[in-house]
C-alpha cells in the first residue's frame, strides 16, 4: 500500500506507517530543517534495506557529513521530500513531482495534519482575535485538493483536541462536511498517545475517511498492550549531563536496554546515542528547577509560581500559567504533553534529577514521543540543530501511535 504524507513535519506519521509495512510515495513539508530530517530517515531505510547500515552508523558517529550520506541514495528518493507549502500557488508543482515519482499507480492512503496552532487552546489564547482570521483555519481545504486529485481509498487527518471547540465547533463540523462532500464516509476518534504505549499524555483527534463504496467498519484504534512502565524508562540508560552539556554525535549508553525501550522500539539495533544535548540555563532558572525537582521528589507536589521566593519571580502574570515550571516526573506512567514550545524554553520539561538540574535533552524529548534513538533530527543549512530539533519533536505524531493506527487501517482495508 502506498501513501502520501502531507504537512509531514519530522515524519512521525510516516515512521509509523513505514514500520507497519506501507510505502511512502512523497512527503510534503514547508520547514526546511524537517525536510532534511525526512531525507535522512529515507537514507536510513534505503541503507538498511540494502545491507549498508554501517554507512548510517558512520554518519551518526560524525565520520561523514550529510552530503556524503546523501550520496549513497538514488536521487529520486531524495526528490520525494517536497519542500514547499501546500497552497494553490504550489499544488500544481507538487502534483507534478508526485506523478513523476509514482506514474499512474494508485495512492492508497493520504495522511497528515495541518499546523494546529489555530485550533489549540493556547494558540487561541495568545492571539488577540482568537485565531479567527488566521488562514491556517482552512488548510483542510488544501488537504482536500489532494483527495480530489488522487482519490485514495482512505485518509487520516490528525489534529489537536482544540479543533472540537474552536469557534464553538464550527471548524470541526465544516471539516467533516467538506470531506463528506468529496465522497468519503467520515468518523472522528479522540485518542491519547498513552493508550498506544507512548509514555506521554497527548490527546489528539483523528479523523478517518474512506471511500463510500468500501464497506469498512473502523473499530477501536487504541492498542496499549499489557505493560505498566513509568517515565523513568526513558531516562535510566542515558548518561547524566548538565545544562548546556551533552554531545550531538555519538555518546554511549550507561545501562543495557530495558523492557520499555525494547517494546517501543526506541533502542532497536544501532547502539549509537546521538542528540543527548541539553540547552544552557541561567543561574536563576537552575535555582527554580532545583526547587521544582526537590518539591516533587520529596513531597510529590508541583511548583506553584507564586510559591517561589520573590527574587526568582520575574513574570508579571501571577494569575495564570502558574505551572509554567514543571518537572517531567519519572515515577508517573506518562509525562505532560511535549509541544513545540519546548524549542523556546525548557521550563515545562524539567529533568527529574536534582543533580543534573536542567531541562530534558533533545533525545529525551524524542523518546517521550517514542522516536527511536537512530532517528536523527536535522537542523538548518546554517548548522543550527538543537532548536529546530525540539520544534520538530514537539510538532510530531508519536511513531508508536502512528504504527498501531497504520496496522489497524491496513487490517481494515485488507479485510474489506
Amino acid at each position: 500500500m502506498k501513501y502520501i504524507d502531507l504537512f509531514a513535519g519530522a515524519g512521525g506519521f510516516s515512521e509509523g506507517f513505514k514500520r507497519a509495512g506501507l510505502e511512502p510515495v512523497a512527503h510534503v513539508e514547508v520547514d526546511s530543517a524537517a525536510c532534511f530530517t525526512l531525507k535522512t530517515r529515507l537514507v536510513y531505510y534505503y541503507l538498511l534495506e540494502n545491507n549498508k547500515s554501517d554507512v548510517y552508523v558512520e554518519y551518526l558517529k560524525g565520520e561523514i557529513n550529510r552530503d556524503q550520506l546523501y550520496s549513497f541514495i538514488p536521487s529520486h528518493i531524495l526528490e520525494s521530500v517536497i519542500n514547499l507549502s501546500i497552497s494553490d500557488k504550489n499544488n500544481r508543482k507538487i502534483f507534478q513531482i508526485i506523478e513523476k515519482l509514482n506514474g499512474k499507480k494508485e495512492i492508497d492512503i493520504i495522511v497528515g495534519g495541518p499546523p494546529c496552532q489555530t485550533y489549540s487552546l493556547a494558540g487561541r489564547a495568545r492571539d488577540a482575535k482568537g485565531m479567527r482570521e488566521d488562514p491556517r483555519n482552512y488548510l483542510y481545504v488544501q488537504y482536500g485538493r489532494f483527495l480530489k486529485r488522487y482519490n485514495p481509498k482512505l485518509f487520516i487527518f490528525e489534529n489537536v483536541i482544540g479543533l472540537l471547540s474552536a469557534e464553538k465547533g464550527k471548524h470541526f463540523n465544516n471539516i467533516k462536511r467538506y470531506f463528506r462532500r468529496l465522497g468519503y464516509m467520515v468518523e472522528a476518534f479522540i485518542v491519547n498517545a498513552n493508550e498506544f504505549g507512548v509514555l506521554q499524555n497527548r490527546k489528539r483527534i483523528i479523523i478517518i475517511g474512506w471511500q463510500k463504496d468500501l464497506s469498512l467498519s473502523i473499530g477501536n484504534l487504541t492498542d496499549k498492550g499489557n505493560f505498566t512502565h513509568a517515565v523513568e524508562s526513558v531516562f535510566t540508560d542515558l548518561p547524566g549531563i548538565e545544562a548546556g552539556g551533552g554531545r550531538d554525535k555519538y555518546s554511549y549508553y550507561i545501562q543495557p536496554i530495558n523492557e520499555y525501550l525494547r517494546f517501543a522500539k526506541i533502542r532497536n539495533g544501532i547502539d549509537v546515542l546521538t542528540q543527548h544535548v541539553a540547552r544552557p540555563q541561567t543561574d536563576q532558572d537552575k535555582e527554580i528547577y532545583r526547587i521544582a525537582a526537590k518539591k516533587w521528589k520529596e513531597r510529590r507536589e508541583r511548583l506553584d509560581y507564586n510559591d517561589l521566593p520573590e527574587k526568582l519571580k520575574t513574570h508579571k502574570n501571577r494569575e495564570s500559567f502558574l505551572d509554567r515550571f514543571k518537572v517531567v516526573a519519572d515515577d508517573l506512567p506518562y509525562s505532560q504533553t511535549v509541544v513545540a514550545h519546548i524549542a523556546k524554553d525548557g521550563h515545562y520539561y524539567i529533568h527529574p534529577s536534582i543533580e543534573q538540574n536542567r531541562s530534558i535533552s533533545v533525545r529525551e524529548a524524542a523518546r517521550l514521543q517514542s522516536f527511536p534513538d537512530n532517528y536523527y533530527f536535522e537542523g538548518t543549512k546554517e548548522g543550527h540543530i538543537r532548536t529546530p530539533a525540539f520544534r520538530q519533536i514537539g510538532n510530531a505524531v508519536p511513531p508508536l501511535m502512528a504504527e498501531k493506527i497504520a496496522s489497524s487501517i491496513k487490517y481494515f482495508l485488507l479485510n474489506d
